[in-house]
Parts: C-alpha cells; sequence; structure tokens
C-alpha cells in the first residue's frame, strides 16, 4: 500500500495559491484514476484508490501547513505504511516554475510542512517538489506562498505540470523516479525536434570541367 499526501491549506481562501499546488496534484489524480470520494478520516481529507495496479491512500491534510505531520502519521502508523512508500508533493521556492524533483530523504529546506512530516515520521519518504519559483527576496516568501497563481501562471505552465504529474504517477509506484522526472519535464518544456541534417550535395561543376575564369562586373 502506498499513501499519497499532497499538501496545501484547507479552505477557499487557499485554494489556487502556491503553497497548495499538492493539494491541485491530489486532486487531479484522485480524478485521473478514478479514486472514491475524499472523506474526513486522520485530521485530512482522504480517498482509496489504485494506481499503477498498487493500492493508494491518497490525503490532503486539514490541519493546516505546519501540522502537516499529524494527519502523515496518523495515517501511517495506523496502516503500517513503510516510509518508502510514502510520497509528498509540495512546493518549492527554489526550484522554477514547473521544475520538478524527486528525492527519498533530505531536508526540509524551509518548508514547514516538511518539518511537520520529518518531526511525525522520519526523514526517509519521498519527495516530489514542484517548482513555483522565488520572489526574489526572502522577506516576501510567505506572501508569494500564499498569494495565488497568476492568471498566465495558471494557463501556461502550471496547466501541464499538474496533469503530468499525475499521469506519470504510475512510475513513481515503480521507483523508476528518474524516468517520471523526465516524462514530466517533457510534458511542461516538450523540447523542439532537432532539423534534419543537410544532405551531402554533389560540388557544382563547370560545363566540360573547364576552369572558371569569369569575374563579375
Amino acid at each position: 500500500m502506498f499513501l499519497f499526501v499532497g499538501l496545501g491549506n484547507p479552505g477557499p481562501k487557499y485554494e489556487l495559491t502556491r503553497h497548495n499546488i499538492g493539494f491541485l496534484v491530489a486532486d487531479e489524480i484522485a480524478s485521473s484514476y478514478g479514486f472514491g470520494p475524499f472523506r474526513s478520516r486522520f485530521q485530512a481529507l482522504t480517498a482509496d484508490g489504485s494506481v499503477g495496479g498498487e493500492k493508494v491512500l491518497l490525503m490532503k491534510p486539514t490541519t493546516y501547513m505546519n501540522e502537516s505531520g499529524r494527519a502523515v502519521g496518523e495515517a501511517v502508523r495506523f496502516f503500517k505504511i513503510p516510509l518508502e512508500n510514502v510520497i509528498v508533493f509540495y512546493d518549492e521556492i527554489d526550484l522554477a516554475p514547473g521544475k520538478i524533483r524527486v528525492k527519498r530523504g533530505g531536508g526540509a529546506g524551509g518548508h514547514n510542512g516538511i518539518r511537520s512530516i520529518d518531526a511525525h515520521v522520519g526523514k526517509d519518504y519521498w519527495r516530489v517538489r514542484l517548482g513555483v519559483g522565488h520572489p526574489g527576496d526572502k522577506n516576501r516568501v510567505k506572501d508569494y506562498v500564499l498569494h495565488d497563481f497568476a492568471k498566465a501562471e495558471q494557463e501556461g505552465w502550471l496547466s501541464k505540470l499538474v496533469p503530468a504529474v499525475a499521469d506519470e504517477a504510475d512510475l513513481l509506484v515503480r521507483g523508476e523516479d528518474g524516468s517520471f522526472m523526465s516524462r514530466v519535464s517533457q510534458a511542461v518544456f516538450p523540447q523542439r525536434p532537432k532539423p534534419p541534417k543537410p544532405k551531402n550535395l554533389p560540388k557544382a561543376e563547370t560545363a566540360g570541367g573547364a576552369e572558371d575564369n569569369s569575374q563579375d562586373r
């Protein structure tokens, strides 16, 4: 059994904020794979389904971001889910918008939701870091992540990233994190096909093979 956790803050006020990209991914996974309806459980909204042939509990903690670990800890202990089967999706300001990184273990990097999960279950789970960009000033970070995505972002890279993460989620349960990152990146930032190499053309020859001594006039 796997536990997929999308991080965010509950309520319509935060629905389209950068901090809630994890919730957006959770909702997209639920829709794409036909999960059952979300219901209140483990201090979270949870839904049951399967991804890549594996049973998955999908979770959106309702404790607010800073206490996300309480919900994750309850589910992990109740179902005895090994940490290598816990995958957390969350916003990352130190990645450019639309970029993605996957890693097992590591530090919280200043993210309060990850810090809370680390405190409740340890660090040996998978982190799917979803780039939302940095405001350029550390004093503006809080307002930045709690601000709605700009319309251009919603219609641009965000509209590609969230579905791509859901579409390729089966690679995560198979442990193919490298392929997952590659395919998601290709969906968000498709590479232009390389132009074909020009064919080797025969060198032009003058009539009869004679030397051309003509000059421009």
